[in-house]
């Protein structure tokens, strides 16, 4: 990204026709402190309005110089033709260029379908404008052929349109100079392009006590993720050792004291149950016997 922000404002111009209403209201919600201006420009008129800084974008008509411009297109328009509502045209849903062989179709100077010359029958002079074409329509002087969204634009209700399925037609593109690319045209082009707002693109850069403090958060957060909680190992690993090394050592022991005893209290049991009682007395016994009998 090239470029400052070098207005207090974004200006955005616009070609007639074109409807940017939407991305004003989404940019006012997310840069509600940068207000973005609108310019309405003749399609013929805009490239030099952009070159002389006269806005910072624009939603303009293709082809422009991609030699000086950046333009990301952004839709084709269906191309119809206006006639009275009383015409025979409207008895079908669309027409061809060949339908409007027979007829007048009026060229005005401000044409943006880009033919040298539209179908049908030439006109006595070609209107100024696309508005007084319309106004000429209306007076039944021949039909015309325009993009949809100027059929909208010039409504009146004594007129209609239907679809030209094989006319030329025309592109919308949000442009602006290369060498111009601020961060507010990046703003608008992410609006455009539906990013979030969260997403990383097309966000004016944080005021540097917030980024401060983004960075902050987040270096806690990982250190919480990295360093769990001392008790918990501390006291798992400690306790474990302790008393898993401390009963061992303590029923080796037992076991030890519990050998010894067993074999202390082997002879003493068996005294007590008179075993070796019995054979001193037996031998003793049998020298008293034979004394008794003498």
């Amino acid at each position: 990204m090239t470029g400052s922000d070098a207005s207090a404002s974004f200006r955005l111009a616009y070609v007639p026709g074109a409807t940017p209403a939407k991305w004003v209201r989404i940019w006012n919600e997310r840069l509600p402190d940068v207000p973005l201006d609108l310019v309405q420009v003749p399609a013929a008129e805009v490239a030099e309005a952009l070159r002389g800084g006269a806005a910072d974008a624009g939603i303009v008509r293709l082809p422009v110089d991609r030699t000086y411009f950046s333009a990301i297109p952004l839709y084709t328009e269906t191309t119809v033709v206006i006639v009275p509502k009383d015409h025979l045209v409207t008895a079908v849903d669309e027409v061809s260029v060949a339908d409007l062989a027979d007829e007048v179709v009026l060229h005005p100077l401000d044409d943006v379908l880009g033919w040298d010359r539209p179908p049908g029958e030439e006109a006595f002079e070609r209107p100024a404008t696309t508005g007084d074409a319309v106004e000429l329509v209306a007076a039944g002087v021949g039909l015309l052929v325009v993009p949809q969204s100027l059929a909208r634009l010039h409504h009146r209700r004594d007129l209609t349109y239907r679809p030209v399925t094989d006319a030329p037609q025309s592109s919308i593109a949000l442009c602006w100079p290369e060498e111009a690319h601020t961060d507010l045209v990046e703003h608008f082009i992410g609006i455009v392009r539906g990013r979030t707002v969260n997403s990383s693109r097309g966000r004016a850069q944080a005021r540097p006590e917030e980024q401060s403090r983004g960075k902050d958060r987040r270096a806690e957060a990982a250190d919480t993720r990295r360093k769990p909680a001392a008790g918990g190992k501390t006291g798992g690993k400690a306790s474990g050792k302790t008393g898993g090394k401390a009963d061992g050592r303590t029923g080796q022991a037992s076991g030890r004291s519990g050998r010894a005893t067993g074999r202390a209290g082997g002879p003493a049991a068996r005294n007590r149950r008179g075993g070796s009682g019995g054979s001193g007395g037996g031998r003793s016994g049998g020298r008293g016997r034979p004394g008794r009998g003498a």
